[in-house]
């Protein structure tokens, strides 16, 4: 009885958050407004992610399909801000992204890998790192308001002008958008140079979770192969 209580009491935590929204959430807030006070007031959370890469059609493709999907995974995430993640693909295949807060580790099962790099670029680079890094979006970000699209209120992230461009993001991206509802993220909307699209769509997000001190520790399994890159 005790187990089937804790599980209820999950499942309804799980659709309050997800449903009804980050509680510091105002009717009426602008999407801009609703992403920095998700930002600001969620220093944990975990949920779920489907991820899929588009892409427009061939010429020899029909052209009123609208964007194809080339790849698509899905899997769980949990942060703690600020700079803390896991990015897991659980589906086709089974992968990890581990931000501790000093390294980015990839961790391929199927390749029995780890590799390890410093945190800094590579992370910022990382769709994961733009939502649940710094807890200061406008530092590195101009936020713009722009359309109400598919039931969600999106805002631009513009990226600062810095005078030193050493001091400013690289990113690999040209647009990076973000879909608010109820004041919690659901798509994030990324868009390189050459017109490809990565779409990230984020579900059952429950904000504030205690986490163990040790979360974000990996160790690769005996007999793995370790590369350090820096």
């Amino acid at each position: 009885m005790k187990r089937l209580i804790t599980v209820v009491t999950a499942v309804m935590l799980t659709l309050t958050v997800s449903g009804f929204a980050n509680p510091a959430f105002a009717e009426g807030d602008s999407g801009a407004e609703q992403l920095r006070q998700f930002v600001r007031n969620s220093k944990t959370a975990e949920g779920e992610f489907v991820q899929q890469q588009l892409r427009a059609p061939k010429a020899n493709e029909p052209q009123d399909k609208g964007l194809k999907v080339v790849r698509q995974t899905q899997g769980r995430f949990v942060f703690q801000r600020p700079g803390r993640f896991i990015w897991e693909t659980q589906k086709p295949y089974e992968q990890k992204l581990i931000a501790d807060g000093k390294q980015l580790i990839l961790w391929d099962k199927d390749l029995n890998q780890a590799t390890f790099r410093p945190s800094g670029q590579a992370l910022a680079a990382t769709p994961a790192a733009i939502l649940f890094g710094e807890t200061s979006l406008d530092q590195h970000f101009d936020l713009v308001d722009g359309e109400d699209r598919l039931g969600m209120k999106w805002v631009a992230l513009a990226p600062k002008k810095t005078p030193n461009a050493k001091n400013g993001i690289d990113l690999p991206y040209t647009k990076i958008s973000v879909g608010m509802v109820n004041g919690l993220p659901k798509s994030l909307e990324l868009i390189d140079g050459l017109g490809s699209v990565v779409l990230v769509t984020l579900d059952k997000i429950v904000l504030n979770v205690n986490l163990p001190a040790n979360r974000f520790t990996f160790t690769p399994p005996a007999g793995a192969e370790v590369l350090r890159l820096n």
